[in-house]
Parts: C-alpha cells; sequence; structure tokens
C-alpha cells in the first residue's frame, strides 16, 4: 500500500483528548471491540447498553451497512470517488479498503474532526499505488472548506459518493442539518449518491431507545437528536431512493441467508439525477 502524504494544509494538528467525557467516536469503537478508547467511554458504554441492550447491535449494523453500501457502489454503480464524513476510528473494512478492493484506482476523501480519530488519521492515510486517499480535519457544518479541500483529491464534474454514517445526527437543529446535507449535495454532478445513516425515534425504535439517548446526552458527548422515518427521508429529497428504500440499516440490501435483528439505525442510498 502507498502511503498518501498530507500537504501542509492538511497536516493533521496536536489536540487534547477530554478522557473525563465520554465521546461517541470511542463509545462507538468499544462496542464495535476496538481498543481506542478510555475508561469513561467503556463505563458509559456499558450503561447505556444496560438500558437498552439492542445498542451494541447498532454500531455493528451501520458497519455492515457501510460495507455493503460501498460495495454495491464500486462494484454494481461503477462510483469510483468516496467523500467519507464522520470517518470515526479507524477499524476493519474502512471505505478505502472496501472501495479499494473493488476498484484500485478509487479515491476516497475521509472528514472528521475528534482528536483521538485524528490521533488515528495515519493508519487511514493509506492507498492503493492507483488510487489516493486523503484525511481532511473539519467539522460537518464548513462545507465550504470541506468541499475546496476535497476538490484537490476528487474531479467535482464526476460521479461522488457522499457517505454520511451516523454523523448527522449530532446536528440537533433541524434547519441546519438538512441544509447542510443539501449544501453538499448541491455540489456534486448528476449520478452521484448519498449514503447516510441516522438514529430513528421510537416507534419505530423500542421504547428504551429514547431512555438510552437520553442517558447519552446527559453524560457523553457530542448530544445527538433522534428524527423519524420520515425524517431521514427527507435528507434524501431529489434522489431517486435505492431499492429498498429507508429501512433499517441491517435490513439494507442484507447479504443472502443473514437474518439479522432490527436496530433503531436506519438508513438508505439515494441517487441524484
Amino acid at each position: 500500500m502507498a502511503e498518501f502524504i498530507p500537504d501542509a494544509e492538511s497536516a493533521l494538528p496536536e489536540r487534547k483528548i477530554d478522557t473525563e467525557v465520554a465521546h461517541t467516536a470511542r463509545v462507538w469503537n468499544y462496542w464495535l471491540g476496538g481498543k481506542d478508547n478510555y475508561p469513561v467511554d467503556r463505563e458509559t458504554g456499558d450503561q447505556i447498553a444496560a438500558i437498552h441492550p439492542g445498542t451494541r447491535d447498532y454500531a455493528l449494523a451501520d458497519r455492515q451497512f457501510l460495507g455493503r453500501a460501498i460495495r454495491y457502489l464500486a462494484a454494481d454503480l461503477g462510483i469510483r470517488q468516496f467523500l467519507d464524513i464522520g470517518t470515526g476510528l479507524p477499524t476493519a473494512g474502512n471505505t478505502h479498503e472496501i472501495a479499494q478492493g473493488v476498484a484500485p484506482e478509487s479515491r476516497i476523501v475521509y472528514v472528521d474532526n475528534d482528536p483521538l480519530v485524528l490521533v488515528h488519521a495515519r493508519a487511514l492515510l493509506t492507498s492503493s499505488p492507483e488510487g489516493a486517499t486523503r484525511y481532511i480535519d473539519a467539522d460537518l457544518r464548513d462545507v465550504d472548506e470541506i468541499l475546496a479541500r476535497a476538490s484537490k483529491t476528487l474531479d467535482f464534474d464526476q460521479p461522488i459518493a457522499l457517505v454520511l454514517l451516523g454523523v448527522i445526527i449530532f446536528v440537533n437543529d433541524d434547519d441546519e442539518a438538512y441544509g447542510t446535507v443539501r449544501r453538499l449535495l448541491d455540489a456534486l454532478p448528476s449520478g452521484s449518491h448519498l449514503a447516510l445513516s441516522h438514529t430513528v425515534t421510537s416507534p419505530p425504535a423500542p421504547p428504551d431507545v429514547d431512555d438510552a439517548v437520553a442517558f447519552w446526552n446527559e453524560h457523553g458527548t457530542p448530544k445527538l437528536k433522534q428524527r423519524s422515518p420520515e425524517g431521514i427521508a427527507r435528507f434524501f429529497d431529489g434522489l431517486e431512493l435505492l431499492e429498498p428504500g429507508v429501512v433499517t440499516c441491517s435490513h439494507w440490501r442484507p447479504d443472502t441467508g443473514v437474518r439479522a435483528p432490527e436496530v433503531a439505525m436506519w438508513g438508505a442510498v439515494g441517487r441524484k439525477p
């Protein structure tokens, strides 16, 4: 694998990691069986799992949804460019590994602003010799900065897959959340796709999901907002939803013969006409 060498603009800054407050990226990493977390993350993760025992299934279902969506976009639809915002901590089956496993010439830009993710970012800054991988330190809301810096790696005249898995839940204001996604999509050409996942409200989620979210918002950071299936579908306004539409992540094009439990993390993939 050829390592991507960041330029001065994308050099990774030093940033203090708060080990006293649970952080979503680290708790998610803990639920996935990773080691990049602290006692406060494990304690909070266990408390949330005690409130809602299905919580750990979310992390796995969301990760598997990522794998199936990226593989479908690359193998079946021929997408060769990916803008993955809200990358999270690197683990097995990252976007660049899946996409370049299908098509080595694929180009991937990751975006995140979590300090621990930054510490581990160089693990992501690898690429097949034919392709490219870049990491941008930026907030999801910094749309202009993301687009400007991503354009140094991605060709915005060619289709791009915008990947927003479990990240727009941290934009609590609806106008800002829908507006941010719309601004990103407006910059992409026809034939681009949006893959998005989001925590759903109760119902259709089990009632204890609301208690688990309330506990997280009291003890963890950043705070998250649940949305209804209709609210999640709104992110895809103007796009052509791929089958099966907006569904629990575990039921989006599952592998043949796999019976996965329904989880309160819902997702979909849509195409920009």
